[in-house]
């Protein structure tokens, strides 16, 4: 392909890739994927960055802060700990509120750093790249023999290495399955059911074999099709970047009018660009584009052409950098990358974002106290005293032992009997339900349903909630 120099290819060009997804034909059938190994400065960097999220994924599950799991979601059970903190049904909104502010601080972050996620963070392209990928690697050899690998024979050697991959293919997704369940029900009901076996947990098996079995089929099979055909978020990104968003972009004015490399020529007299045309930006895209199109919603700015294009460029001798992260403004102007005013106020916000969302997590209080009512109850007077019968229900949110006490704080001079030993001790994490009288003189009820403040302290006299609730009274004609 050629064009004009300092002409978007796009501006010449049909755009039929466009109209299709890169890894499907024209007759809508499946392209295989065989993507070179990469190699640079930038895949070392998500190396490392795998490195320690793939530490991180099998380390978290046995993780305990204050005997609490650092990570939990057991929808079954209604257990949740998020960073060892616990939440309960009373807490939804928390949780509620802090889906909301990711889904908010994941379209801003879009709006100023594109697809970075996508490339270094994503789990899909974690597990596909990092693991899957390198074990494919490892077993098949790299593009060229995986390409002759796929076209040859079914012989002793095809049978074998696919065998090898297939076989290590499952105990990576059965690996994963069982670590996944960690985060669900815990790691030591995990292992108490590997432990019985499944003639005792055929559910749980069943269930844990299942989805071995979809993530065998995403990473074997479906591959980058999941974030071309079935993740939203590549197409919703169509919608959030501008020309001031950072992507991985192709230099078009410096790289076009592209033509293949001659030893000593003289490039810019010839009106030839600095890319050379040869291909590697393409062979290494582990989702099959041509980055050179411009931005399309299969890249994933897993940078892998960045690098590509970089060593070609070395080779050369010319100047690196004609695929890099960059504005499309940038590109079109050819003005150096700064950091903008918006991309600062952005960011700012995107950190206020992050602590209100750890604020949401952390004050939630050590432990919650309601005071009610019993349906159909109503109050009785004695000796010139006003009586209400109330049930408590304590959430102790700590694994500490609490012993408490009751206060009424609001109007004075409150009693309080109970029904029973007068002694509350709530154990950690523990719910805990009584039954209370609470009276007052006639003369401090003034009206017939009036509020009063409950306060429930420990030991040391320290409250740790408050709840405010109706007390009721004989009916008062104010004049």
């Amino acid at each position: 392909m050629s064009v004009q120099p300092g002409i978007k290819p796009s501006e010449t060009e049909h755009e039929a890739f466009r109209n299709s997804v890169g890894t499907m034909d024209e007759t809508g059938k499946r392209k295989w994927v065989f993507p070179r190994k990469p190699k640079g400065k930038y895949t070392s960097y998500r190396n490392y960055t795998s490195y320690v999220l793939l530490t991180l994924f099998f380390i978290l599950p046995f993780i305990k802060i204050r005997n609490n799991p650092f990570l939990l979601i057991n929808v079954i059970d209604r257990k949740f700990f998020i960073f060892g903190q616990p939440f309960y049904l009373q807490d939804f909104f928390i949780l509620a509120l802090g889906a909301v502010t990711s889904v908010i601080f994941v379209m801003l972050f879009t709006v100023v750093f594109g697809r970075i996620f996508c490339g270094w963070l994503c789990p899909q392209t974690l597990f596909m790249e990092m693991v899957f990928r390198k074990i494919e690697y490892w077993i098949e050899g790299d593009r060229n023999k995986q390409m002759k690998l796929d076209r040859q024979d079914w012989d002793t050697e095809k049978i074998r290495k696919r065998l090898l991959k297939w076989s290590a293919f499952t105990l990576i997704s059965l690996l994963i399955t069982h670590f996944m369940f960690m985060y669900i029900v815990g790691y030591r009901e995990v292992f108490r059911i590997m432990i019985q076996g499944p003639a005792e947990n055929a559910l749980q098996f069943m269930v844990m074999l299942s989805f071995t079995a979809i993530f065998y089929f995403t990473f074997a099979w479906l591959r980058e099709q999941v974030c071309t055909l079935v993740c939203p978020y590549g197409r919703l990104q169509g919608v959030l970047i501008d020309k001031q968003t950072i992507n991985v972009y192709y230099d078009f004015r410096r790289g076009e009018n592209r033509s293949k490399w001659r030893n000593g020529e003289d490039r810019k007299a010839t009106g030839k660009g600095d890319c050379i045309d040869c291909q590697q930006c393409v062979v290494v895209c582990p989702t099959g584009i041509d980055i050179r199109n411009g931005q399309q919603l299969e890249c994933i700015n897993c940078t892998a052409c960045i690098d590509a294009c970089d060593e070609i460029m070395e080779k050369v001798s010319l100047p690196k950098g004609l695929i890099r992260y960059a504005t499309e403004a940038e590109i079109e102007n050819q003005e150096k990358f700064r950091f903008t005013s918006r991309m600062k106020a952005t960011s700012v916000f995107l950190a206020l974002l992050i602590g209100f969302l750890g604020f949401l997590l952390y004050d939630r209080g050590t432990m919650e106290a309601k005071f009610i009512k019993p349906a159909g109850s109503t109050f009785f007077t004695r000796n010139g005293k006003i009586t209400n019968t109330f049930i408590y229900t304590f959430l102790n949110k700590t694994n500490e032992r609490k012993v408490l006490s009751i206060k009424v704080m609001s109007p004075e001079n409150g009693e309080i009997t109970f029904f029973g030993s007068d002694k509350i001790i709530l154990k950690g994490d523990e719910i805990l339900k009584g039954n209370i009288n609470i009276t007052f003189p006639e003369t401090k009820i003034r009206f017939s349903k009036q509020n009063i403040v409950i306060g429930v302290f420990d030991q040391n006299g320290k409250m740790l909630d408050s709840f405010e609730t109706t007390f009721e009274g004989p009916f008062k004609l104010l004049l």
